[in-house]
């Protein structure tokens, strides 16, 4: 069975999914590709053209540029859709996938906004009712020495859970300095990591795959949390996120985890995840439970090898009629981190019930090239 793909979003990480799809398993075929920008596009088709993989077959006729471009990709014909754009498009570009039938990885996070997570569990409801595959970047549910630390983990091997920390403290990332005469839209979404409305900040952007780490292990998503964060670093020119934030997470009877994020050049950096019990701790990013039923994983696989198990899994879930569906999951631990970053930019405690209702909704007015000042920089006590 043949699977036509196409390729929506084709920046670093969309070129590395759509490398990543074609590679997982035979007879899978990049077809289609779309992006806002004919540069970004051309160089991605010329980097997967110069793989000299079979899978690798885009015509000119199919390949689209615009703000409606993943419309013109997704009613091309396709069978599986990859959704790698800045998160900020995520939601309907989901939608418009699933409302044309297509099976559909999305990279992570899925929304930037509380309306956009909802957006996106209910297009997973309607996916689930067609049989259609949904599938997600959080890639570590994909690779084993994770999915066998948090199954052990969850069966007891530490006990009771009693507390947790998390960190994703790495070093800056890219920007893009705008050109004379670009206008605002375009120079964001040229720049979208650095824009709240394209990237919902590093919490939701980057720190998403600890924070999704978290909620899988301890079960579902946390009852409050109490968060602050700010921006010491980056420069005063680019863009209106935050570069640190430290948020406390707290589940049922008192169970307190410690989230860690930033990005700061020349300082520590570490990413890891560890969760206290009555018995022991639990590790999932070395793989290793101490304690009375100590483990430690002994796989030859490396963590950049669930990038391709991801689509593997996916692949195998389209050819067997199995239905994968990670869209709530994803949308869950999306939601936990806006959580967090919600209240480091209020200054208040959040709970899951008000982050759940909350009609925050960061979409622009329009999709087009022109004027969209940018939402200052948030000040605690001061934003609502």
């Amino acid at each position: 069975m043949e699977i036509k793909v196409g390729l929506v979003g084709c920046g670093g990480r969309g070129t590395g999914a759509a490398e990543n799809c074609i590679t997982s398993a035979p007879d899978v075929k990049l077809v289609a590709m779309a992006d806002m920008f004919q540069n970004r596009l051309d160089q991605s088709r010329k980097y997967l053209e110069g793989l000299k993989h079979p899978g690798v077959r885009v015509e000119d006729r199919n390949c689209f540029v615009g703000f409606d471009a993943y419309r013109k990709l997704i009613d091309g014909g396709v069978d599986l859709v990859l959704l790698c754009t800045p998160p900020g498009f995520r939601p309907q570009h989901v939608e418009a996938a699933v409302d044309a039938g297509r099976h559909v990885f999305m990279e992570k996070p899925v929304a930037v906004d509380p309306v956009g997570c909802r957006r996106v569990i209910a297009a997973g409801k309607r996916a689930a009712e067609k049989k259609l595959t949904v599938v997600a970047g959080t890639q570590y549910r994909h690779h084993e020495q994770f999915v066998e630390t948090v199954k052990r983990m969850r069966e007891g091997a530490i006990g009771t859970v009693r507390a947790g920390r998390i960190a994703y403290n790495t070093s800056a990332l890219w920007k893009v300095d705008r050109k004379p005469g670009e206008s605002d839209m375009e120079w964001q979404i040229r720049n979208w990591i650095n824009i709240d409305w394209l990237s919902g900040d590093h919490i939701v952007e980057q720190h998403i795959h600890t924070i999704d780490v978290m909620v899988w292990a301890m079960g579902g998503p946390p009852v409050r949390a109490v968060g602050s964060g700010g921006r010491s670093v980056r420069a005063p020119d680019n863009g209106n996120i935050y570069d640190h934030f430290s948020v406390d997470y707290e589940w049922p009877g008192g169970v307190h985890v410690l989230s860690l994020c930033r990005q700061w050049n020349n300082t520590d950096q570490h990413v890891g995840a560890y969760f206290h019990g009555t018995k022991g701790v639990a590790a999932p990013y070395s793989g290793e439970i101490t304690g009375p039923s100590a483990w430690k994983y002994r796989g030859a696989a490396t963590l950049g090898t669930s990038y391709v198990q991801e689509h593997a899994d996916l692949v195998a879930s389209i050819r067997s009629g199995a239905a994968v569906n990670e869209a709530e999951a994803v949308s869950v631990s999306t939601l936990v981190a806006i959580m967090g970053r919600q209240s480091a930019y209020t200054g208040r405690a959040i709970t899951w019930e008000e982050i759940s209702r909350s009609l925050i909704d960061y979409s622009p007015e329009r999709y087009e090239f022109g004027p969209l000042p940018a939402r200052p920089v948030p000040i605690p006590g001061r934003v609502p």
